[in-house]
């Protein structure tokens, strides 16, 4: 009697991993071409490890990780870059007439067919994730040969100018590499650091940096001027630091990067911040707020005046979610005008304005001109000095609703932050809705993530903030995070309503303490309970919540 194969969407259902309605509510997104397991993991229902087992299970090939894996480097010239990319296939080892490659899609037998013809040996397969392969392929595919002809370039002047410029030199592929690897690995920004003897390439990956290669000290010349010539910036110059801006479209994605460089005695550093532009978080439900926060959150960007500020350090996901409420108040009823340095994403139906100032177009210059323009909706980039402050209150106080950021640690020093740069703390507190601080947290990797017993330190600090622990997660380290335990971040919030209480004590000029005292009774939820909200939930650990909030 004939067995039926089982339908992947049911396999990973049984498995526990997704609920049937899950998987139905996806099923109904699905386009004719796009398979299931893509579509799960794309939604972030599965990830790709999961799915790989499911596979494993279903299909019978044994699943493979390809970290540190020690990979022959003879066999690369069997399989081309172009097939390795287009199929997402690996090769591994030989044995005999047979070769051992690795597949995302292990079903995909036209691809199989093709490696059997070109190569001439009989294909085995195992499963490896997507990323595994795109970054094995990237890492390994032309380096040696790149290098040489890298250092042959280096060695006389003759032909630098073209070698820059031309798609098929080496320093181009190089650069392309470079860029296509921190995408993958959706790193936020790339340095490039000049040292005595060598350059070295790190990536700025869930917050921390790490090097991704080194590279010999003779490329560096021909590696910082390919990026200014990509970036507009004058290669002439290296005495000044330059800021500059890259478009280019990698796998399919259009990526936005800022480039900065600085000169240093070892040569020009570089970093570039990148802004993959289709992955920008534009639904405010996608931003991890928790439901009191949400609700408290949804209620003051939906006031129609007063100023609603959103504080934290650089890379603290303060755009994203000023995006998200700017795409949840996007209606053709209103008119939204932003001013912003630089204009990050293109919101549809939005008017942006970039700061120039160069020009004169200041954020306190673009405000004013906003003004006259019968706006409903103001975004300031960044209120940074008194006269951008003063600007924004008089706006708000005429009846718009002023959505702006700020640089300071939690929400009530930044009411401390507006009077110190010289708003009268009478129009301080008349202005000011609300506040909402937000930080960056390391998720623990869904795939290495185990159960453990909390610390005696964990206990207390949880009882402290009046919450119980029973387990807590921690990843230990796999293929999928890098062996780091965490992959992607989550944001914790603290949402600060500014009622007539505060407003008296900021009108009398009350010390924070007395603020912080009305907040507590307010039941405001600070970033730290926030973060121990989300460890309990099994999101992030302990040690994540307490490097980027300091319990007071």
């Amino acid at each position: 009697m004939k067995q039926t194969r089982k339908r992947l969407g049911d396999l990973i259902v049984e498995a526990g991993l997704i609920t049937e309605e899950q998987l139905q509510e996806a099923l109904q997104e699905k386009q004719s071409s796009q398979k299931t397991g893509d579509l799960l993991v794309k939604k972030g229902l599965i990830t790709e490890q999961q799915l790989i087992e499911v596979l494993e299970v279903q299909l019978g090939i044994p699943h493979i990780s390809l970290y540190g894996y020690p990979f022959d480097t003879n066999l690369f010239t069997l399989i081309s870059k172009e097939t390795a990319q287009r199929n997402l296939v690996v090769p591994l080892r030989r044995e005999g007439d047979k070769l051992l490659v690795a597949m995302a899609d292990p079903m995909d037998f036209f691809a199989v067919d093709d490696l059997r013809l070109s190569t001439g040996f009989q294909i085995e397969k195992v499963i490896a994730t997507r990323d595994d392969i795109i970054r094995a392929v990237n890492k390994y595919y032309d380096v040696g040969e790149e290098f040489d002809e890298l250092n042959e370039t280096t060695k006389g002047d003759s032909g630098q100018d073209e070698s820059i410029t031309d798609e098929s030199s080496p320093i181009v592929k190089l650069v392309n590499q470079i860029l296509l690897s921190a995408v993958m690995q959706k790193a936020s920004d790339i340095h490039i650091d000049p040292q005595e003897t060598k350059v070295i390439v790190r990536f700025r990956v869930d917050g921390l940096l790490r090097v991704e290669r080194t590279l010999p000290k003779q490329m560096q010349s021909m590696l910082i001027a390919r990026l200014k010539i990509m970036s507009n910036l004058d290669i002439t110059e290296h005495r000044v630091p330059q800021d500059g801006r890259i478009k280019v479209t990698i796998d399919y994605h259009p990526i936005d990067l800022r480039v900065s460089s600085l000169p240093t005695v070892y040569g020009e550093k570089i970093v570039m911040r990148i802004l993959d532009l289709s992955s920008a978080i534009t639904d405010l439900e996608k931003l991890s707020f928790n439901k009191i926060n949400l609700e408290r959150f949804n209620k003051l960007i939906e006031k129609p005046n007063g100023i609603m500020l959103i504080t934290g350090p650089t890379g603290s996901g303060k755009s994203s979610t000023l995006y998200a409420a700017l795409n949840k108040l996007n209606s053709e009823s209103v008119n939204i005008i932003t001013v912003e340095d630089p204009v990050e994403f293109r919101l549809e139906g939005i008017s942006q304005i970039q700061v120039n100032t160069n020009v004169g177009m200041t954020f306190a210059a673009g405000l004013r001109a906003i003004l006259r323009q019968d706006p409903d909706i103001v975004m300031v980039g960044e209120i940074r000095d008194r006269e951008t402050a003063e600007t924004a209150v008089r706006a708000s106080l005429t009846g718009h609703l002023v959505l702006s950021t700020l640089h300071t640690n939690d929400a009530i020093s930044s009411i401390n932050r507006l009077i110190d740069m010289g708003v009268e703390p009478f129009l301080v507190a008349t202005a000011l809705s609300g506040i909402v601080a937000q930080r960056l947290v390391r998720k623990v990797c869904r795939d290495c993530g185990e159960a453990h017993e909390p610390t005696k330190a964990e206990v207390e600090m949880f009882a402290k903030r009046g919450l119980k622990i029973e387990k807590v997660m921690r990843g230990k380290g796999c293929a999928s995070c890098s062996m780091t335990g965490y992959k992607g971040r989550i944001a914790i919030q603290e949402v600060l309503m500014i009622n007539d209480e505060i407003r008296r004590l900021i009108m009398n000029g009350e010390p924070i303490s007395k603020l912080r005292q009305v907040a507590i009774q307010n039941k405001t939820i600070f970033l730290v309970d926030d973060g121990l909200l989300k460890v309990k939930q099994g999101l992030t650990t302990t040690e994540e919540v307490l490097r980027v909030a300091i319990p007071e």
